[in-house]
C-alpha cells in the first residue's frame, strides 16, 4: 500500500505548529506516511497564504493539516479555502481565537483542532527578542506535552490518518482542547499529579488574557512591557508545574507513553522497563 501523503501548511506560528507534523512519526519511523511541510515563517497574510497553498498542492497530499494563530484571519481562511477548492480534506489546529471562526469552518466542511492554552506570545518590540521567542515557545510545549493536548491532537490527526488508509468516508475532527480534553489524554493516576497539571492548562490558557491586552488594548509603553513580560512569567511557572506534575508520576514508575508502531498504529505503555503494546481495538 502506497503512504498516506499529509501536507502541512504553516502561517505564522503557534507553539503547537512548531512540532505538529513531528507528533505523528516522533522516530521517523512510520511506512504509513509520507509527509511534506510548507511554512511561510513568521508571516501570515494572504500573499503568503496563497504560495503555501500552490506549494502544497505540488505535493498532491490526501489530507492537509494547516496551523496558524486565529483561524478566522484572512490569510488562513485563504489557504484551507484554496485547499478545499483543490479537493484536499483539511484539518485546521489554531488556537483559541480561532473559536470565532467554528461556525464558518463547519459549514464549509473543514475539520479542527482548536489548543485553548497555545497562547499568544508577548510580542512587543520592548520585551520580545530571538531568545525571549524561543524561550516562551518552550514554556507553551511543555505544558502543551505533560497534560495530554498534544496527545489529543496527533490522535485526532491519526484517526483521520487510518481512515485514508482504509479508504473509508472521512470523519475530520471538530476538538476544542480545553483543560478536560487534554487531560483524559494524559493518563494521570496520582490525583496530586493530575491537579498540579490541571492547574498548569489554566495558567496557561489565562497567559492570552494578558498578551492581548499587552499587544493590543494598552498603549503606555511601559504598561504593556510589564504586562508581556507578566505573561511570560506566568506561562514559565505553568510549565514547571506541568513538569512537576509529570515528576509525580515518574515516582510511582506509572507516566503513560504511546509511541508509534512502524504501521502507524498506536502502543502504549506504563513501567519504564516494558515493551509497549498494542492499544486495545487500535
Amino acid at each position: 500500500m502506497e503512504p498516506v501523503r499529509v501536507g502541512f501548511g504553516k502561517l505564522g506560528n503557534i507553539a503547537t505548529s512548531l512540532i505538529v507534523e513531528l507528533l505523528l512519526d516522533e522516530r521517523a519511523e512510520r511506512k504509513d506516511i509520507d509527509v511534506r511541510v510548507v511554512s511561510s515563517g513568521a508571516k501570515l497574510g494572504e500573499a503568503e497564504a496563497e504560495e503555501v497553498a500552490r506549494r502544497l498542492m505540488e505535493f498532491s497530499p490526501r489530507l492537509a493539516v494547516v496551523s496558524s494563530p486565529n483561524a478566522a484571519l484572512k490569510g488562513p481562511t485563504l489557504l484551507r479555502r484554496m485547499l478545499k477548492e483543490a479537493g484536499i480534506p483539511v484539518i485546521v489546529v489554531s488556537d483559541e481565537p480561532a473559536k470565532r471562526a467554528i461556525k464558518s469552518m463547519e459549514e464549509e466542511g473543514f475539520g479542527y483542532i482548536i489548543v485553548e492554552a497555545d497562547s499568544m506570545i508577548g510580542a512587543r518590540r520592548e520585551f520580545l527578542d530571538p531568545a525571549e521567542m524561543a524561550l516562551y515557545n518552550a514554556y507553551v510545549l511543555t505544558v502543551l506535552a505533560c497534560t495530554g493536548a498534544l496527545n489529543a491532537v496527533f490522535k485526532s490527526i491519526d484517526r483521520v490518518i487510518e481512515q485514508v488508509k482504509q479508504g473509508a468516508e472521512l470523519e475530520l475532527p471538530r476538538l476544542v482542547v480545553n483543560a478536560e480534553r487534554a487531560l483524559s489524554e494524559a493518563g494521570f493516576q496520582n490525583p496530586y499529579a493530575l491537579a498540579k497539571a490541571r492547574a498548569a492548562y489554566e495558567a496557561a490558557r489565562k497567559v492570552a488574557e494578558l498578551t492581548v491586552r499587552g499587544c493590543f488594548i494598552e498603549k503606555d509603553w511601559t504598561k504593556y512591557t510589564v504586562l508581556v513580560a507578566a505573561a511570560h512569567e506566568l506561562m514559565r511557572l505553568a510549565a514547571r508545574m506541568a513538569e512537576e506534575a509529570r515528576e509525580i508520576e515518574k515516582y510511582s514508575d506509572s507516566v503513560m507513553r504511546v509511541p508509534h508502531h512502524s504501521k502507524g498504529h498506536m502502543l502504549v505503555k506504563r513501567r519504564l522497563i516494558e515493551k509497549p503494546a498494542k492499544v486495545e481495538g487500535g
